[in-house]
């Protein structure tokens, strides 16, 4: 998988686990840049250890039926 494969990864984790962070601070009555300080932080934290996991996971050949995302494990186009 590329480098680009990767790095949109990294991203998608990253966003999701924003929003999921900060709409939780948010219900907690949390100010909102306190919420936003806090999302960023754990989110960075949460998709960089998902990131390298899955990069080594998958160097090593072991697969993740949930993200279906090497080669393998994807569906074939329907006709």
């Amino acid at each position: 998988m590329s480098t680009a494969f990767w790095i949109k990864r990294f991203f998608t984790v990253l966003a999701i686990a924003f929003a999921i962070i900060a709409i939780g601070q948010l219900l907690k009555g949390r100010d909102a840049g306190v919420a936003t300080l806090q999302a960023a932080i754990w989110a960075s934290i949460s998709a960089t250890i998902f990131t390298v996991a899955r990069f080594f996971q998958a160097r090593r050949g072991v697969h993740c039926a949930i993200c279906k995302d090497t080669p393998e494990m994807q569906e074939p186009p329907s006709r």
